[in-house]
């Protein structure tokens, strides 16, 4: 599929993070050797989602920030992967601090020496395991009209030329975050959310262009994991929230059913925030979380170090940790509403200190007249996430049935790569599946729904319903298998069911084997995911600690 470059970068670069892939301890129990980056999305490699998104956008300085442990085989991949090495030039770098590892926090990687090197100016972050349909050069152009100080269709303001009422300093640009529905037509059981509250833009004397986001804009005040939440309200048989919010906001929006795609444009001063709370963990919970109250808040933007920053924004970062015992938020919250109005007016006082805001892009979540179809927007980092995410992206009609203007930059090629490998006797439903390069398919089989890698070989009488192969992987004689995901290389053998497995990568399944609703590993596997899984436990631990304090 080719990239159009439609729009110049601004000078922008993107920062790609390649974590760990603890919510896939079935594939990626040797990370180093199968980091979660390169775990296939519909026979593409999970990076190149957002590479390719990043240049659908026109941007093309793109760095990888992976673990010094996996970083090698991403390398590796970026110079074999044919998916990969066709991306147009320049190609992305990858990076691999000495302090990342596996279980270093999101936000913790801007406070890495090689990290703050590379970030020249404003700058964008996404995750290795987002699939973006829509076209981000949409947002780029939304957040330099409301923010760079471009003005433009819509702007209510140019933050870039405003000053701040104290001190005559220009007022710092603000960031922007992208959330999208989870309970839409494909509804994945278990999926994460996360509980946002929004205040609406003002509203510019001309309206929006056609191809707008401003009408799905909104500013964000509040952010935190449901999770987080449940617990604190369950805490404190309450909401909490101040009574500086509704000053501020005299209309709010909650949603609890969204979820942040972790795609943010920042302005650079974010970092020299980041590098002075050294409490700052993660991006989405802590970076976007206390920035969205620090707008609202009295007195927690000095609290975070903003007026320092900001009054020496080209200044290196000092090693302050002002968060040492956290704010915290001590008030009453009474029901509120999905909206809920206000007439109390906000005080201004001569020295308060001028917080850019942080906008939020709610993705639509259903069909409109304007816009009939909703272009895809998911985080993949579960295998059920990965399993519907790859079967939905099967569906998009092919490059050779639709040409080149395709409306999904998603859409491969071909739906099956080596049709010669497919007997006669058998049933592939092409509409649904989709079969790599080398595929090879005996005789009496039937692969309905299915997504299947390149050198895979389905052995005679063998039906698959629902199911993810990964490369490389043989399935004998006579198996039926549903709903499953089979890692590279695995062996099923004959006369086996299957039904919602997962396998192990290399792993040989016995003969007649029936299982349901399993991950079947190795024995080394499944000890690698114990440790994942203390991992997980303790820092579930300091994120309830943590939340609470958010309070």
């Amino acid at each position: 599929m080719p990239h159009a470059l439609s729009m110049p970068s601004p000078g922008f670069q993107a920062i790609i993070l390649c974590g760990p892939g603890s919510s896939f301890p079935t594939f990626t129990a040797n990370p180093d050797e199968n980091p979660k980056a390169l775990i296939p999305i519909a026979n593409r490699p999970m990076v190149w989602y957002p590479i390719d998104f990043c240049y659908r956008m026109g941007v093309t300085n793109i760095t990888l920030i992976a673990p010094p442990s996996s970083a090698p085989a991403i390398q590796a991949a970026m110079n074999t992967n044919p998916h990969l090495t066709g991306l147009p030039l320049p190609k992305p770098d990858v990076l691999s601090p000495e302090g990342l590892d596996q279980n270093t926090g999101t936000a913790q990687i801007f406070r890495l020496p090689e990290v703050k090197a590379i970030v020249k100016g404003d700058f964008i972050v996404l995750p290795c395991d987002l699939v973006c349909e829509f076209g981000g050069e949409s947002l780029l152009e939304t957040w330099m009209i409301k923010e760079a100080g471009l003005g433009g269709v819509g702007g209510d303001h140019q933050l870039g030329a405003k000053l701040a009422p104290a001190g005559g300093k220009r007022i710092q640009r603000g960031g922007l975050g992208v959330w999208y529905e989870t309970k839409g037509e494909n509804i994945v059981k278990g999926e994460e959310t996360d509980f946002i509250a929004t205040s609406p833009l003002n509203t510019g004397s001309v309206p929006p262009s056609r191809t707008s986001l401003l009408s799905h804009m909104s500013k964000l005040v509040y952010s935190v994991p449901t999770d987080t939440l449940n617990d604190i309200t369950e805490d404190k048989k309450s909401l909490p929230i101040r009574h500086s919010l509704i000053r501020t906001h005299s209309r709010i929006r909650m949603l609890s059913s969204h979820r942040d795609a972790h795609i943010y444009v920042f302005p650079a001063w974010v970092l020299d925030m980041i590098d002075r709370n050294e409490h700052f963990d993660s991006i989405g919970e802590d970076v976007v979380g206390w920035w969205a109250k620090a707008g609202w808040q009295e007195g927690l933007g000095d609290k975070l170090g903003l007026r320092e920053v900001f009054a020496n924004a080209d200044s290196t970062a000092g090693d302050d940790n002002l968060l040492e015992n956290g704010p915290t938020d001590d008030i009453d919250f009474t029901a509120l509403s999905s909206t809920w109005t206000s007439n109390l007016q906000r005080t201004q006082t001569s020295d308060k200190l001028e917080i850019p805001p942080i906008l939020a892009y709610i993705h639509p979540s259903k069909p409109t007249q304007k816009n009939p179809t909703v272009p895809l927007i998911r985080r993949v980092d579960t295998a059920p996430l990965l399993l519907s995410v790859s079967l939905q992206l099967a569906k998009l009609e092919s490059i050779e049935n639709l040409g080149r203007e395709t409306p999904s930059p998603f859409a491969h090629q071909s739906k099956i790569a080596y049709p010669e490998g497919i007997a006669s006797k058998t049933t592939v439903t092409r509409p649904d599946c989709l079969l790599a390069e080398n595929v090879t398919v005996e005789e009496k089989c039937s692969i309905k729904e299915s997504v299947i890698g390149a050198n895979c070989q389905i052995k005679s009488g063998a039906k698959l319903t629902r199911c993810v192969l990964m490369d490389g992987v043989v399935v004998g004689k006579g198996c039926k298998l549903t709903g499953c995901i089979l890692g590279k290389r695995s062996v099923i053998g004959e006369d086996s069911v299957l039904v919602d497995c997962e396998v192990q990568e290399n792993l040989m399944v016995e003969p007649k084997t029936e299982d349901k609703n399993n991950n079947l590993m190795s024995s080394e596997g499944m000890e690698a995911t114990e440790e994942e899984m203390q991992d997980s436990f303790a820092g579930e631990e300091a994120i309830m600690d943590a939340g609470e304090g958010a309070a």
